[in-house]
């Protein structure tokens, strides 16, 4: 399946339709419920400054997408996992009692020709309502929950999000926008890659791409390479392939005002192998830098280890050993083609840019520094 991406400026999501309340009230809580192809998780926050507070917070691992890539549906175990998450989900949004929500499916209900049954079965067993929303949109938000950690003094910006199912990468030029105001600027994408006029200098979104392989599809190309390392180098260029189409790729970056944010449970692992953390520990990874020679040690050690290593060692964890060295192989190509001294490792995502999306519609958000 090739990458999608838009064909003109048509093409180009449109802004999060939420109706604001007529006098928002910034007590009010809000939910962000991402379904996708390996987990399920959901955030419940308020409003708090020019971000938020969490409330409640789930998150199970439900492989959703679990042989869609054989048989080009998703199974009755795996539906039956997700309806389960479901489930408390849904119990959690009722013992807070949120009215303001956004619950969307992303890459395997894109994908498989049973999603629309499937979304029947979850409305009807947990009177939740899920929207499949298009990669664009995918990308826009996963851009957005980044918006605090761009760095004033970046002038290129490579945002990428390594799911289950699908990477979306997103360049954004912000050489215009005035140094104080350029994590504002990325704040502002929430209406959309193309945005209205603004008075103020806008971000320019060079190129963005969604490639329909993540750390599950990509591991499922490639299960019946029996050798570690030659099934992780094909991994590896094989994802890098899907890149050509992606206008930047043609182009060497210099590292001086060039940053690269990673956000996904691979860039997070990779950070806690690196800072040697036996207990994740979310305070110490969101927002850590890291350059391109200290992700290829930590990588390297992954191939190291093989499988029995990687599935007993307590930094990587029983929930993401069978999925960490396709999805450090995504990485590993990124870093080949962009090499960089500050990537930096996002532990928010498609959940946060809902919720951020939501507040900012609705006008609940203050409009000062992150």
């Amino acid at each position: 399946m090739a990458p999608k991406r838009p064909k003109g400026a048509g093409a180009f999501p449109k802004p999060v339709e939420t109706p604001a309340p007529k006098s928002p009230d910034p007590a009010e809580l809000y939910a962000a419920l991402d379904l996708g192809t390996n987990s399920c998780r959901m955030l419940i926050a308020q409003p708090k400054g020019s971000q938020f507070h969490v409330v409640d917070s789930f998150s199970r691992s439900v492989q959703l997408g679990a042989g869609l890539e054989t048989s080009g549906r998703m199974s009755r175990t795996s539906i039956s996992r997700s309806v389960q998450a479901l489930r408390i989900c849904r119990g959690k949004l009722e013992k807070h009692r949120v009215k303001r929500m956004r619950l969307v499916a992303t890459e395997a209900c894109r994908r498989a020709r049973n999603s629309a049954d499937f979304l029947n079965r979850v409305k009807r067993e947990t009177g939740l309502q899920l929207d499949i929303i298009e990669p664009e949109e995918e990308a826009r938000l996963a851009v957005v929950s980044c918006a605090p950690l761009v760095s004033t003094r970046t002038e290129q910006l490579l945002v990428v999000d390594i799911g289950g199912g699908s990477t979306e990468l997103v360049w954004i030029d912000l050489s215009a926008v005035p140094r104080s105001d350029r994590p504002r600027a990325i704040m502002r994408l929430h209406a959309g890659f193309h945005p209205p006029e603004s008075p103020f200098p806008a971000a320019k979104v060079v190129d963005w791409i969604s490639v329909p392989l993540g750390v599950a599809t990509l591991k499922d190309q490639f299960r019946d390479v029996e050798d570690d390392a030659a099934r992780f180098a094909l991994m590896s260029w094989f994802f890098e392939e899907n890149l050509a189409d992606f206008s930047p790729y043609a182009h060497e970056q210099a590292r001086e005002g060039f940053q690269i944010i990673g956000t996904s449970g691979t860039v997070t692992t990779v950070a806690a192998s690196h800072l040697g953390l036996k207990r994740y520990d979310r305070n110490k990874v969101d927002g850590l830098r890291m350059t391109s020679d200290q992700i290829d040690q930590v990588i390297r050690g992954y191939l190291m280890m093989g499988p029995e290593g990687r599935r007993n060692d307590p930094r990587i964890g029983r929930d993401r050993h069978a999925l960490i060295m396709s999805g450090a192989a995504i990485l590993q190509a990124l870093m080949r083609v962009w090499p960089t001294d500050r990537l930096s490792v996002a532990d928010r995502g498609l959940r946060e840019g809902l919720l951020y999306a939501q507040m900012t519609a609705d006008g609940v958000l203050e409009d000062g520094p992150f």
